[in-house]
């Protein structure tokens, strides 16, 4: 069995229950089979004080500083804020413990945030998706990238999805638009010939992928290369070399692989989304594979 594993992760959907807390889980369930334990510091920047980032920025060196709800002023209150999360099939899933709390992100640049990694030991770095858009910039967004480039830079294994991938193209320098309507759809990837011998499509030929975004990755960042492509997306998958052209960890998912039918089912009796809309992902796809060739990955750098 593996150590123990740490994960900082990106939540910016928690407004959405299942597409967000649930879709965490299907996240993190490959990597908590893998591990002995499982510790994930959940970030929400886009609804912390400026006040709590900057103190979490003064005492970078010091131990982290878990979230209380008065640092969250505002959170959106469909989703009750709770500051040590649990999960039960989280927990059945991995063989040890499995802690969850929300802790502070410093409002900082990319070398404090390497600081803030390294102090605390953090082994993966995920970025969800969200309903804001990179393409309607707000300033938590720049602390976020910052986060990125922090973990690309100490070669943490790094995943964006949807707005995550959207956020690591931008914090490298490429260009985000937004489109003048919505794609909701399920479709196989054209994989480029990276992307046919990259181990995250380990399986998948032709992997098919649940798209909803609106937003486009439209320039990539000169460190990255094309995975694959979507009939209405040409960036739907890239991953990111360093200045020396070597492959990093790291990796750019346009598609939500976490996003399961029964998410998807139980997001209707919410009245997330409506049983229309929910048509458009009636399609079986890879997105598990997906995460569990992520988590093999991680578990060969972290073993």
């Amino acid at each position: 069995m593996a150590r123990g594993l740490r994960v900082a992760l990106l939540d910016l959907l928690v407004e959405r229950a299942e597409f967000g807390h649930g879709g965490n889980m299907e996240i993190l369930f490959p990597l908590a089979e893998k591990f002995s334990t499982l510790e994930v510091l959940l970030l929400t920047p886009q609804f912390q004080s400026d006040d709590i980032g900057f103190r979490a920025t003064q005492q970078v060196n010091s131990e982290l500083i878990q979230l209380v709800k008065a640092d969250v002023p505002t959170w959106v209150d469909d989703f009750p804020f709770v500051a040590i999360p649990t999960d039960s099939e989280l927990q059945q899933a991995c063989a040890g413990d499995v802690t969850m709390q929300r802790v502070a992100l410093p409002s900082a640049d990319t070398i404090t945030l390497k600081k803030w990694l390294t102090n605390n030991s953090v082994d993966v770095v995920i970025c969800t998706g969200s309903r804001r858009n990179v393409s309607m910039w707000e300033p938590w967004m720049e602390h976020a990238a910052s986060l990125l480039r922090a973990s690309a830079a100490l070669k943490i294994p790094t995943l964006g999805i949807c707005f995550g991938h959207q956020l690591l193209c931008k914090a490298f320098g490429g260009k985000i638009i937004r489109a003048t309507s919505r794609t909701d759809s399920v479709v196989e990837l054209e994989l480029s010939e990276m992307g046919l011998s990259d181990p995250i499509f380990t399986g998948l030929s032709h992997p098919v992928c649940l798209f909803t975004h609106q937003d486009h990755v439209v320039e990539l960042p000169s460190i990255c290369v094309v995975l694959g492509e979507a009939p209405h997306n040409s960036l739907a998958s890239i991953r990111l070399n360093d200045k020396s052209g070597n492959l990093l960890p790291v990796w750019g998912l346009q598609f939500h692989p976490e996003v399961e039918k029964n998410r998807i089912a139980r997001s209707v009796i919410l009245g997330h989304i409506s049983e229309e809309e929910a048509k458009a992902f009636d399609r079986i796809h890879d997105g598990a594979v997906i995460l569990a060739n992520f988590a093999a990955e991680v578990g060969k750098m972290c073993c």
